[in-house]
C-alpha cells in the first residue's frame, strides 16, 4: 500500500501539461516553507506582545501600515515587469528580460531616494502623536518611529524585485524561502531582545524594520549569483525607453494598488484614529490568525498569474478554463479551512495570547467571512492580471476605494473594530460580482467593449 502511495505521488508530479507541472511543484515547496512560516509569525506575535504591550505593538502596526504606500510608488513596474517576462519567457525573448529588469531596479533606486527624502521633510511638520491618536499610549514623540520604518520600506521597496523576477521564472517556492528567512531570523533577534533588553519600541521597529531588507540584500546577491545568473541586471542594459512599454499595463496595477490600499491598508490608520491603538492590535492579531484562510489559497494559485500569461501568449484558452474550475476547487476547500478556523478560534486565542489581547466572536466571524470574499476575489484577478485586462478592475477598485473610509468611520462608531470588516465585504463582494462577470464574458468569447479591455 505504501509503495502504491508513492507512485502516484511520483505520478501526481511527472503527469500533465508542462505548465501544471511546474505550478506542482511550486505549490508542494511552498506549502512546506510556509507551515514552518506560519509558527514561525505566531511565535514572533506571540514574543512582540511580551516585549512591548498591546498599545505600543499596535502602534507599530499603524505606522506600518502608513509607510507601506510606499510599495504603490512603484507605478506598477512590479506587476508590469512579472507580466512581460512571463510574455518574453513564452515567446522565448529572452533578450529583453535583461533590459527590463535592470530598467525596473534602476526606476525603483530613483522612486525610493527621492520618497525617503520628500516624505521625511514632509512628515517633520505633523504631530504624529496626534494624528495617530497616541498620547495616551506612550509619552514619546513617535516620529523617530515614523522616520526608521520609513528608511527600512525604502530599502525593501528597492530590493523587492527578486520576488517578481522568482515567480515570473516560475520559482515561487524560492520566493516565499526568502520570506520565511526573513521571519525566522527576526524571531531570533526578538528572543534576544527579551533576554537581553528592557522594553523599548524603538528598538523593535528596528528590529523589524531592519530584518526584511537585510534578508532581501542578500537573497539578491544569491540568486543573481546562481539561478538568476543569466538576467543579472546591469548598468549599461538600463532602457528608459522600455520604463513606457513596462508601465503601460503597469499604470493600471498602479493605480488599481493605490484602490488597494485604500480599501484594506487604510483600515489600521482609521481604528486607531477612530477607537485607539490598542484595537488595531485586535483587529490584526485576528487577521493574523485568520490570514491561514489566504495563506493556503495564494500558495494554490499564485502559480496561476504567470502561467495564465503564458497561455494567453500561445492561444491556450481552453487551460485557462481548465485552471478556472481547479481554483473553484480551491476555493470550496478554502471555504472549509475558515469554518474550522471560526469554530477552535477561542481555544486558539487562549493558548496563543494567553488572555493578553481579548477578541470578540463577531470580529473573527466578519474576518473569516471577509478574507473568504478576497480568496474569490483572487480567482478573477489572477486570471484578468495574467490575460491583461485590467480597465474594469480598475474603475470597480477606485469606486470602491472613494466610498471605503466614510463607510469605515461609520460603522465602526456604530459596531466597532468589526465595522471596518464589515464595510470590507460590503465592497468587496461588490466587486467579486463584477469582475465574476468579466471574466465570464471574456472565456466564453463575448466580451465587447470596456469588458475586453
Amino acid at each position: 500500500m505504501l509503495s502504491s502511495l508513492i507512485n502516484k505521488a511520483q505520478g501526481f508530479f511527472k503527469e500533465g501539461h508542462e505548465r501544471t507541472l511546474m505550478m506542482k511543484k511550486n505549490v508542494f515547496y511552498s506549502f512546506l516553507i510556509k507551515g514552518v512560516g506560519i509558527l514561525t509569525i505566531f511565535l514572533v506575535t506571540r514574543l512582540t506582545l511580551h516585549y512591548v504591550d498591546e498599545g505600543q505593538y499596535g502602534i507599530w502596526l499603524t505606522v506600518g501600515s502608513l509607510v507601506n504606500w510606499i510599495n504603490t510608488f512603484d507605478l506598477g513596474l512590479g506587476h508590469g515587469l512579472r507580466n512581460k517576462m512571463a510574455y518574453s519567457l513564452a515567446l522565448n525573448e529572452r533578450d529583453n528580460i535583461v533590459k527590463y529588469i535592470s530598467t525596473t531596479y534602476a526606476i525603483l533606486f530613483l522612486i525610493s531616494s527621492v520618497s525617503f527624502i520628500l516624505l521625511t521633510l514632509l512628515g517633520s511638520f505633523f504631530d504624529w502623536n496626534e494624528l495617530l491618536n497616541v498620547n495616551t499610549t506612550v509619552n514619546y514623540s513617535i516620529w523617530p518611529i515614523v522616520v526608521i520604518s520609513l528608511a527600512t520600506f525604502c530599502s525593501q521597496f528597492f530590493l523587492q524585485p527578486v520576488h517578481t523576477i522568482l515567480i515570473a521564472t516560475h520559482q515561487q517556492f524560492k520566493s516565499s524561502l526568502i520570506i520565511l528567512v526573513g521571519q525566522i531570523a527576526t524571531l531570533i533577534i526578538i528572543c534576544m531582545l527579551i533576554l537581553f533588553t528592557k522594553s523599548s519600541l524603538i528598538i523593535l521597529v528596528i528590529v523589524l524594520g531592519c530584518t526584511p531588507p537585510a534578508v532581501y540584500l542578500l537573497a539578491t546577491i544569491y540568486f543573481f549569483s546562481t539561478s538568476l545568473r543569466e538576467y543579472l541586471p546591469r548598468f549599461n542594459a538600463v532602457d528608459m525607453k522600455s520604463a513606457k512599454s513596462l508601465m503601460g499595463t503597469g499604470s493600471m496595477f498602479f493605480f488599481i494598488q493605490m484602490s488597494g490600499l485604500v480599501l484594506f491598508e487604510t483600515d489600521n490608520v482609521v481604528i486607531s484614529k477612530v477607537l485607539g491603538p490598542a484595537n488595531v492590535t485586535e483587529f490584526n492579531l485576528t487577521f493574523r490568525y485568520l490570514s491561514l484562510i489566504t495563506l493556503v489559497f495564494t500558495i494554490m494559485i499564485a502559480p496561476y498569474w504567470s502561467a495564465v500569461t503564458d497561455a494567453y501568449a500561445k492561444k491556450d484558452m481552453v487551460w485557462i478554463k481548465n485552471s478556472r474550475k481547479k481554483m473553484r476547487l480551491v476555493l470550496l476547500g478554502v471555504c472549509g479551512l475558515a469554518v474550522v478556523l471560526f469554530l477552535i478560534s477561542p481555544i486558539f486565542y487562549k493558548i496563543w495570547l494567553d488572555d493578553k489581547v481579548t477578541i470578540p466572536a463577531l470580529l473573527t466571524f466578519t474576518m473569516a467571512i471577509w478574507l473568504v470574499l478576497g480568496a474569490w476575489q483572487g480567482i478573477y484577478t489572477s486570471l484578468l492580471n495574467g490575460i491583461g485586462k485590467l480597465k474594469v478592475q480598475l474603475i470597480i477598485t477606485v469606486i470602491a476605494a472613494l466610498i471605503n473610509i466614510p463607510l469605515s468611520v461609520v460603522l465602526l462608531k456604530w459596531i466597532g473594530t468589526a465595522g471596518a470588516v464589515i464595510a470590507n465585504i460590503i465592497l468587496l463582494f461588490i466587486i467579486n460580482v463584477t469582475l465574476y462577470y468579466q471574466v465570464k464574458l471574456i472565456l466564453d468569447e463575448k466580451a465587447t467593449g470596456i469588458w475586453d479591455k
